[in-house]
């Protein structure tokens, strides 16, 4: 094997969440020589210390402003530069890297995300809501910088390393699939009375308390759709889900001939991130391997609709496209927050996000896809919210 032409400088944004742990990890298990010239985090503050003290990027910093001091004092003597608040983080993204790792979780993701690709690096998209609020303007602006965006999420991943380009128009449908959460087997009834501990329990995946939730609900299969549908310029009709409790096939790419391609692997987010950052080589490190005849039965099953009714959600929003992706988006950050705080019960989210389209519909809202996207978005993520709130206002006084 010849050397790898790896990226050298790399920024990973979000560094003490799951996917930014995993990043970090995944660079020393495979003993790549790395210059990280940012780290950026939300309010973890002494994650981020130990980290910076650990990789000695240029720049550190915290989202939460109210903790730069105590970045300032743990990273002391260091000459590491330490900064706060959202305009640093955004500065963090655009900072001299070849390679960025977009990980901070929701609509805060998408100004360092867009910054980051219009500085002309590969972004390692691991931030969903940037291509939900923005998709074709954060497509449209790699493109004109030179740069690149590599998906982080497993089902997306999968699709990017068995979809050819060149044979776009020969794709049939895309197949996104789906472990179903820990409320797989449950009622309508059962789920009515479903507590944030319980619906944090991923059967597979050790994730972030809004992606889980979202995974309970079945929300985040439906923003995938949305986002699978952006990059890889897909109608709504082609995209499809399919439920796979044992999460080793992570997505399929079904072709006009009848075959079928699938990626295959073992239930592990720094597969994807390897990719992402060798890709179009590969990484070698010590991955665990997958074992079929250790895994032994594979199942599929079609999802219900009827019982997630958040995917349906997400699929009509597609559908309707402009800024519905947008005000979905900010509804369901506002519901599944109030759900985690035990204002609103578990199927109220689904509830919140519906009556929040309902009362947008019709609204000029943008579509965050003109010259200036992050500011278009911005209005409509702010008054989605708005409306969210007050939906979830009036559900907590009807309890």
């Amino acid at each position: 094997m010849g050397p790898l032409n790896l990226p050298r400088k790399v920024s990973v944004l979000g560094s003490t969440g799951s996917i930014g742990v995993s990043t970090l990890d995944l660079f020393q298990k495979a003993g790549v020589e790395v210059e990280v010239t940012a780290l950026a985090a939300g309010r973890n503050v002494e994650r981020l210390a130990e980290q910076a003290r650990t990789w000695r990027p240029k720049l550190a910093v915290i989202e939460d402003e109210s903790k730069l001091p105590e970045l300032r004092d743990r990273l002391k003597g260091t000459g590491i530069e330490a900064a706060g608040g959202a305009a640093a983080v955004a500065e963090a993204a655009a900072a001299d890297a070849q390679w960025v790792m977009s990980a901070i979780v929701g609509f805060a993701g998408l100004a360092p995300t867009l910054a980051a690709t219009r500085s002309g690096a590969i972004v390692a998209l691991a931030n969903k809501e940037s291509l939900i609020c923005a998709g074709p303007a954060l497509l449209r602006a790699a493109r004109l910088a030179g740069g690149a965006i590599i998906p982080v999420d497993s089902e997306h991943s999968a699709i990017f390393q068995v979809f050819d380009p060149s044979n776009a128009h020969n794709v049939a449908r895309l197949i996104l699939t789906a472990s179903g959460g820990p409320f797989r087997g449950w009622s309508r009834e059962q789920m009515a009375h479903a507590t944030p501990e319980q619906a944090l329990a991923h059967p597979n995946w050790n994730m972030g308390a809004r992606i889980s939730v979202d995974s309970a609900t079945m929300m985040n299969k439906g923003l995938e759709v949305i986002e699978a549908a952006y990059l890889f310029a897909m109608p709504a009709e082609r995209v499809d889900v399919l439920i796979h409790p044992q999460s080793i096939v992570h997505s399929l790419v079904e072709y006009a001939d009848g075959s079928t391609l699938a990626q295959l692997g073992p239930p592990d987010m720094r597969a994807p991130i390897a990719c992402a950052y060798a890709w179009p080589d590969r990484l070698p490190w010590p991955a665990q391997r997958l074992d079929l005849a250790r895994a032994g039965q594979l199942t599929f099953e079609e999802p219900d609709y009827e019982r997630f009714p958040a995917l349906k959600i997400a699929k009509e929003a597609l559908s309707a496209g402009g800024a519905a992706p947008a005000v979905m988006n900010a509804a369901d950050e506002v519901a599944v927050a109030a759900f985690l705080q035990r204002r609103i019960g578990f199927l109220d989210i689904a509830r919140v996000v519906a009556e929040t389209l309902e009362r947008l519909d019709g609204h000029d809202l943008a579509a965050g896809t003109d010259e200036d996207a992050l500011a278009a978005a911005s209005v409509t993520d702010a008054t989605a919210r708005r409306s969210a709130s007050d939906v979830v206002a009036e559900l907590m006084a009807r309890a």
